[in-house]
């Protein structure tokens, strides 16, 4: 495994795959209740917390619209990739997957908020987001095992890429444009800081 300036390994995987994979268990349940309690609130859910583009009062729903959707069948086309790029977005540790994230989130939010015509909520901007992050890491960092890995998802999951572009109008293709935007700054920060030795 090719190591880190100070030594450390560049990962491919978490560190610690059952408790990253407990999380993305979690996290992604955590979806479907919220989802069940929107259905039964009828819809009140959605309507609340989904980013209304600049509407001042849309800005909160940058911090809950990823994690509701419109309905299961919506939830259920982001669960698997959600699962797979989250657990894999967690090789460099939870601390670190919250920052990727994080950033993701904010991004894809905020140009959410500022170019769609329609209100918008779900969790595949976060889903393009991490992807991207995966993608981009290993060639900033220059880390052979992290560019295979990116070879490999992307002829699996490649062709998800034309989501940002625009095709179908109840898709928004904003917020897979923002979030992978987010994926690919996030990368590029990530492989800076891995490029500095830690500090003991």
């Amino acid at each position: 495994m090719t190591a880190l300036p100070d030594g450390r390994p560049a990962r491919v995987l978490p560190p610690a795959p059952v408790r990253a994979a407990v999380i993305m268990l979690a996290f992604t349940a955590a979806l479907y209740v919220l989802e069940a309690v929107d259905q039964a609130s009828g819809g009140m859910v959605d309507s609340a917390a989904a980013i209304y583009p600049r509407d001042v009062d849309g800005l909160s729903g940058i911090l809950t619209a990823p994690l509701l959707h419109a309905d299961y069948a919506h939830l259920a086309a982001n669960s698997l990739p959600f699962l797979i790029f989250g657990f894999l977005a967690m090789s460099g540790g939870p601390v670190q997957w919250v920052a990727v994230t994080a950033t993701i989130w904010l991004v894809s939010g905020l140009g959410v908020w500022l170019t769609s015509p329609a209100p918008v909520l779900g969790a595949s901007g976060i889903v393009f987001g991490w992807f991207l992050f995966l993608l981009t890491r290993g060639f900033y960092a220059r880390n052979g095992r992290q560019i295979l890995l990116a070879i490999v998802l992307f002829l699996i999951y490649g062709s998800i890429l034309w989501g940002v572009l625009p095709s179908d109008p109840m898709v928004s293709w904003q917020g897979h444009l923002f979030g992978a935007i987010g994926g690919v700054v996030a990368a590029y920060w990530v492989a800076k800081a891995d490029r500095l030795p830690s500090r003991v």
